[in-house]
């Protein structure tokens, strides 16, 4: 069970990111931030190459990472946009959906196929999503649905969670054509060169607030760096939907930081909904 550890590890480091992610959104933009983050987990995960080395490179590697490139660009921004709009509380729940497009991904991409006690967790999780908006209710039953999918926040996340069920099966094909640590490695790379003149375009002086802010960048890129490398090893050994379901217990622990860090408010229904979300991905697991 080394590869739940590693997913657990993962969960927590991720948790973190987004963390530090929306405490430094105080001080610099979001495209900064995605950057600084792509371009230190870079860094921080490079000389692991060095004890590593490079692997042979399978087929499908280059198609993999281009793809993965792309999609990582794309939910970088998203994802601190969400940030941006919304409570790290409010929207780390919406992460949870991410195991049920797996469901009906994995199959397609990788072949894997998961039992029929699934679809329970895929309820679960749905049933989640809607006490996560529980206050709504007295604006009708669909009310907290609504709100869920009004919400830019909210409505940013979703599109990151059917881009990471896509991107979390490319990555396994990156790493099972490659290496954990090289595929990590040249995926930051890749999306750092071209978050680069992103950022010059959408920020002033953004080097600058790099170089300014980058005590607040650094453990942000650092964490990326950590959760990397713990789930890139873990989807070497385990099926994508085992890895990331596991890995999506990092709500929790997101609900707990925007409550006690952040002095985000409706801590105990947000804390409730992730609860059953996350009940749906353990049943997702032990399917």
């Amino acid at each position: 069970m080394i590869w739940a550890i590693f997913a657990f590890l993962a969960a927590f480091l991720d948790s973190t990111k987004d963390f530090f992610s929306k405490r430094g959104l105080k001080h610099v933009n979001e495209y900064v931030i995605s950057f600084a983050l792509r371009f230190f987990a870079f860094l921080f995960l490079f000389p692991l190459l060095f004890i590593v080395g490079i692997p042979e490179l399978g087929k499908y590697f280059w198609l993999a990472w281009g793809y993965a490139t792309i999609s990582v660009v794309i939910t970088t921004i998203l994802v601190l946009k969400a940030l941006k709009y919304s409570d790290l509380s409010k929207i780390s729940p919406i992460i949870t959906f991410s195991p049920l497009f797996i469901l009906f991904i994995s199959p397609l991409l990788l072949g894997e196929f998961t039992p029929t006690i699934g679809i329970i967790g895929v309820l679960l999780i749905i049933i989640g999503s809607y006490f996560l908006n529980i206050r709504e209710l007295s604006a009708g039953y669909l009310a907290p649905f609504r709100v869920l999918f009004k919400e830019k926040g909210t409505q940013l996340m979703l599109i990151v969670a059917i881009m990471w069920a896509i991107g979390s099966n490319v990555d396994k094909v990156g790493v099972l054509n490659s290496s954990p640590i090289f595929w990590s490695v040249m995926v930051n790379l890749a999306s750092a060169l071209i978050l680069f003149p992103i950022m010059l375009a959408k920020s002033y002086n953004g080097l600058g607030q790099v170089k300014g802010k980058f005590w607040t960048l650094l453990p942000i890129g650092l964490s990326l760096a950590m959760m990397y490398f713990f789930q890139m090893k873990a989807l070497s050994i385990q099926q994508v939907v085992y890895v990331i379901s596991i890995k999506r217990t990092s709500v929790l622990i997101s609900v707990l930081f925007g409550y006690f860090f952040l002095k985000e408010q409706g801590i105990k229904e947000r804390l409730f909904a992730a609860s059953i979300m996350v009940a749906g991905v353990i049943l997702i697991l032990n399917s």
